[in-house]
């Protein structure tokens, strides 16, 4: 990032061909819609190029890419518009394929419907720690918090998470 920030172009790809899946990643489990984590995935690298000159030397790239992926994913849901319809009010007949099913695409259904019930300040570091594997170091400082703060949103979500999942099994099987 360094390298980046003094000019260096190759360092970008190099920043790029290392951080592009996994943001993607993050920001789909965020979102919960591929389509949409391509383009926040596209907007969080441009806005690494905007705000290459505030990377503060000496800083750890993951967190701060993070942070700016977190941002846009924010900004993208305050402004989130319902689907688009056709001409005559009804949905699209035909939807473009976003990615091959999961192995099990009614766990990751039921897992990301609860994951979207959790406030945003549970949900983020949930899906920093359990999906992208990033200590709570790192989470805190994406966020601009303590780890112990960190420690205690992911321990609420987690039993909140425990909670929603097993009311979602009990309204699934009963």
């Amino acid at each position: 990032m360094t390298r980046f920030s003094q000019g260096d172009a190759r360092a970008f790809d190099a920043l790029f061909q290392r951080y592009a899946r996994p943001i993607h990643g993050y920001l789909a489990r965020l979102t919960g819609s591929a389509a949409a984590a391509e383009d926040l995935s596209q907007q969080t690298f441009l806005s690494l190029v905007k705000a290459r000159g505030r990377f503060q030397e000496g800083s750890r790239v993951k967190p701060w890419l993070y942070a700016i992926a977190t941002n846009a994913a924010r900004d993208w849901q305050r402004r989130k518009r319902p689907e688009d319809l056709t001409d005559e009010g009804e949905l699209p007949s035909s939807v473009p394929v976003e990615e091959p099913a999961p192995r099990d695409a009614g766990l990751e259904r039921v897992v990301q419907r609860a994951l979207a019930e959790l406030p945003e300040g549970q949900r983020v570091p949930i899906v920093l720690h359990r999906f992208e594997g990033m200590s709570f170091a790192e989470i805190a400082e994406s966020m601009g918090l303590t780890e112990s703060a960190v420690k205690v949103r992911a321990h609420r979500g987690y039993a909140r998470l425990r909670e929603l999942l097993a009311a979602l099994r009990e309204e699934t099987s009963g």
